[in-house]
């Protein structure tokens, strides 16, 4: 067997386990993808671009999916669409000058808190709102901001803050996930053009197989996830949202300490 097919193999797993989390949950995808990728000592930027040119394709297939299954709400995806671009193209322009882990401890913080929010929810069996009284524009530009900077932040961000308001569980996750691929494409068509416009340059070229892995990946779980969110009862989605957050704020926390 080839070293290219079982590169592909490798990251191909990486991506199933991280969209089946991301696209059932609403968040996971960029972390996880960013943590194999910055294990194996690829640049903060080089991994936030190439994360976000997986999730174009994989985002596609998560929207389809939802769009398919009814967990969108088409008001609140088109404002968190404008605001997530927004955000996610001055957040990539950031990126090429600065250190995004300066502004890691504020997201993981953040997370922390909104995760224990959610879990308050879901113990008092608190009923959902459509939107939750958030503002989703605002709410996508910050979300789109920290996910150029980080490599992935969108989810962790946004439907964190969303469910913790009140929002319904499924309708946020669905719309969420969808809103990540007008995001993630914003993101990468700025990668590329701002790192000295190209593929080549942005260092992402002999990552292809890692790439085609995670998007690979990816496209086979979407589907998957997809019908996961809408058939799995409210409450239990609201409690392993809420775990997962807290999870994911644990381990980024862990991480800074490690590495500050």
């Amino acid at each position: 067997m080839s070293s290219h097919l079982i590169e592909f193999l490798e990251f191909a797993g990486v991506g199933v386990l991280a969209q089946l989390v991301d696209g059932a949950l609403g968040m996971g995808y960029g972390v996880v993808c960013s943590t194999v990728l910055m294990s194996m000592g690829v640049l903060p930027a080089s991994v936030s671009a190439s994360v976000h040119a997986a999730k174009v394709a994989t985002g596609a297939a998560s929207a389809v999916s939802h769009v398919a299954h009814r967990n969108v709400d088409r008001a609140l995806l088109i404002a968190l669409s404008l605001g997530g671009v927004a955000g996610g193209v001055v957040g990539a322009y950031v990126l090429t000058n600065i250190d995004g882990k300066k502004i890691q401890p504020f997201v993981t913080a953040w997370l922390a808190f909104m995760g224990l929010i959610i879990l308050w929810r879901a113990w008092k069996g608190t009923r959902p709102r459509v939107m939750g009284g958030a503002k989703p524009f605002p709410l996508g530009l910050v979300g789109g901001l920290f996910d150029a900077i980080g490599g992935g932040g969108w989810g962790p961000v946004v439907t964190s803050t969303l469910l913790g308001v009140g929002a319904d569980p499924r309708k946020t996750i669905g719309t969420v996930n969808t809103a990540e691929f007008f995001v993630a494409a914003a993101i990468s068509a700025t990668f590329l053009y701002t790192m000295l416009h190209g593929w080549k340059a942005a260092g992402l070229d002999g990552m292809a197989w890692s790439i085609a892995g995670l998007v690979g990946g990816g496209i086979v779980a979407a589907p998957i996830a997809g019908w996961t969110t809408k058939v799995l009862p409210l409450r239990l989605l609201t409690w392993m949202t809420g775990f997962l957050v807290v999870g994911l704020a644990l381990w980024q926390g862990i991480q800074l300490a490690r590495h500050p």
